[in-house]
């Protein structure tokens, strides 16, 4: 009964904040990952989102430098005078946070709405952000990984640069053939790094999973995880993957050095910037191992509520809707590569509605949004643990200290061990 009346009493002071008027005074304390794909648009964003509530003042704290930084951040402020107003959350850290019960649920304020899907937030737009069917938080830039190649290394192997391959058979052979051609050209960079989701396009691409249905075990070490992990040791054996740092690999990419490049949409903006006229950059669909049964992890992140302040809640409410709004899609499509998160932006001429007929490098992201499934979330407070358990055994594949089995045997046993106990 006393859980109850605290539910309750929450749900009342979210749905109260509606109604506050956020006064002159107001200021939001906004955190946010990865400054590199998003301190333009944030600073785009929260300009327009002033001018048009000039009784909301929008302060950043310091960007984290990467999705795992940025939930460490958060948790580690959780409580504190320290802890932002809002912050933006990786989409498979989001149980996570859930589970310490930090973020301010928005099911209520999303109920009180009552037109949500007319602003384009779509029932599928708004489960990326739940967690066991609580709104979290609302997704602000979703992505999926694609296949960008230098077109005019592609020509220079005997390759086609207008059909570009389908298959990972097809991308190891060209990508062996451009290696060939020496003067320091490498075949392929798949940026494996950082975290599981590049393991996860493979995974899933060949039909597999993450975990057991009921959680209680690995289930990534099935055959379809092995296909996996044995595609990316043919990529270093025969295809010209290079061990390299995330950072260098795309350096080497946008030099011209790279045939092929496989990481997120996300990252197409400043990759035509950083290309430049040096060649022809093309974006094409990423492969699937199982073309029948095969999926694409869907990244990217989501705004999160944390303050418990209802004036500050009422204006926080504003912002998420705003941000993560057909102008706040309209914003970061463009001004990254990410896939658009709003329907009624994807629609609608004012937003995006010619985007992609004048920009063709965005269309392949786009196309593969119906393959798109959640970037799975590990239950339990071990979540950062476990994806540096696949990244280390990942490495040790691409450095070739491990058989592609030794190392998907080795991570299986060590997320086993992370996953919390019934």
């Amino acid at each position: 009964m006393k859980r109850i009346k605290q539910t309750l009493a929450a749900a009342a002071a979210v749905l109260m904040a509606i109604s506050i008027p956020a006064h002159a005074e107001t200021t939001l304390t906004i955190h946010y990952p990865m400054p590199g794909f998003f301190k333009d648009v944030m600073d785009t964003i929260s300009k327009k989102f002033m001018e048009e509530n000039p009784d909301i003042t929008i302060a950043f704290a310091n960007p984290s430098a990467t999705y795992e930084e940025g939930i460490q951040t958060i948790m580690r402020q959780a409580g504190t005078a320290e802890m932002p107003d809002v912050t933006f959350i990786g989409l498979n850290r989001l149980r996570m946070l859930n589970e310490r019960d930090i973020p301010v649920d928005l099911t209520p304020l999303v109920a009180a709405e009552g037109d949500m899907a007319e602003k384009g937030f779509s029932e599928n737009i708004l489960k990326l952000a739940q967690v066991k069917g609580k709104q979290v938080g609302l997704a602000f830039a979703t992505s999926n990984p694609i296949m960008y190649y230098n077109a005019d290394l592609v020509k220079a192997a005997g390759g086609n640069p207008d059909v570009p391959p389908k298959t990972w058979d097809e991308v190891i052979a060209l990508g062996a053939k451009i290696k060939a051609l020496g003067d320091g050209n490498e075949g392929i960079d798949f940026r494996w790094q950082g975290d599981d989701w590049m393991f996860s396009a493979l995974l899933f691409g060949a039909g597999g999973q993450m975990l057991s249905d009921d959680e209680s075990k690995v289930a990534f070490n099935g055959p379809e995880g092995l296909k996996a992990v044995e595609v990316l040791d043919r990529m270093v054996k025969e295809g010209g993957l290079p061990v390299l740092t995330k950072q260098a690999g795309e350096q080497a990419f946008t030099a011209g050095k790279i045939g092929f490049a496989f990481q997120t949409t996300g990252a197409l903006r400043n990759t035509i910037k950083n290309v430049g006229g040096k060649f022809d950059l093309r974006t094409a669909h990423i492969p699937l191992i199982d073309p029948e049964n095969g999926r694409l992890p869907t990244g990217g992140n989501a705004v999160v509520i944390l303050t418990k302040d209802a004036e500050k809640q009422a204006a926080a409410w504003k912002f998420a809707k705003f941000a993560a709004g057909p102008y706040g899609a309209s914003v970061v499509v463009p001004g990254t590569g990410y896939v658009p998160n709003n329907e009624l932006a994807a629609k609608s001429p004012d937003y995006l509605g010619t985007f992609y007929q004048e920009n063709p490098l965005f269309r392949a992201g786009l196309e593969q949004m119906p393959l798109m499934q959640p970037w799975y979330a590990f239950p339990g407070s071990n979540g950062v643990k476990v994806t540096q358990a696949i990244v280390e055994n990942l490495s040790r594949i691409v450095e070739q200290s491990a058989t592609p089995k030794e190392a998907l045997d080795d991570a299986a046993a060590e997320v086993e061990s992370l996953l919390p106990r019934s």
